[in-house]
């Protein structure tokens, strides 16, 4: 299969399942999207962020070596909705490794601040600070007063979110 053309052969969900079933449980194929994801045009990039982060529910240990790449692509500027909204959907599946614990936090914060974010993303980064909060109980007064701060400006897909986290850890 050329990865390549059969991501800029259609954009649809059936395209999709394709291109995650070729790579199945493969290092090797796996790699080769990333590639594709990290240096291609735009159209490809987007495309194929899209089986990157459906791979990252089944097969997590394939996303290992490349979170330190992924979590800095985060924080580049002007990157597009879709790398964004898949990277941090693929955070909620995996073990985040301790060394980028901090820098997912800060991430996922500044997510769920920011008013011009996507509703996704900020629904993503809400579940991914839930989990490190397991760990890291600390950072949930920050959680909850960001929630309770953006709480009327923000889509039902944050407040789902929002109030679970909510729900579990208000006394």
């Amino acid at each position: 299969m050329n990865l390549r053309e059969e991501i800029l052969a259609e954009h649809s969900k059936t395209q999709t399942n394709k291109i995650i079933q070729w790579v199945g449980a493969s290092q090797k194929r796996f790699d080769e999207l990333v590639q594709l994801f990290l240096n291609d045009e735009y159209r490809v990039v987007q495309r194929a962020a899209w089986p990157i982060g459906s791979i990252a529910e089944n097969e997590p240990q394939l996303l290992t070596k490349h979170l330190p790449v992924f979590v800095a692509l985060l924080r580049k500027p002007g990157l597009h909705n879709a790398v964004r909204r898949n990277i941090t959907r693929l955070l909620q599946y995996i073990p985040i490794p301790e060394l980028l614990k901090g820098d997912v936090m800060d991430i996922c914060f500044s997510f769920i601040s920011d008013v011009q974010e996507k509703a996704a993303v900020k629904a993503f980064s809400l579940t991914i600070l839930d989990q490190l909060a397991n760990e890291y109980p600390e950072i949930l007064p920050e959680i909850i007063t960001v929630v309770e701060e953006r709480w009327e400006y923000e889509t039902a897909a944050f407040h789902s979110r929002a109030r679970k986290i909510l729900k579990k850890n208000k006394k």
